[in-house]
């Protein structure tokens, strides 16, 4: 099965509800390394973090995560 690479705009959204990384870590119970790491493209969070963040920046999965080259 072929590699995908994904994108997110996490930082964008943490950033528009004036989070810091370790504010919305603790709001879905990572670390503030995590959070670094997955806005930095270093780590794919889980299906079920994907959706703690969207809640937690009030953005849907779409507007988070998408397949590179995909728009």
């Amino acid at each position: 099965m072929e590699e995908v690479a994904i994108d997110n705009k996490l930082k964008l959204a943490r950033v528009e509800n004036d989070l810091t990384q370790s504010q919305l870590a603790d709001l879905v119970g990572v670390t503030r390394q995590t959070i670094g790491l997955i806005e930095a493209g270093k780590y794919n969070p889980t299906l079920k973090l994907c959706l703690m963040l969207a809640r937690a920046t009030r953005k849907s999965l779409d507007e988070l995560f998408w397949i590179k080259g995909e728009r």
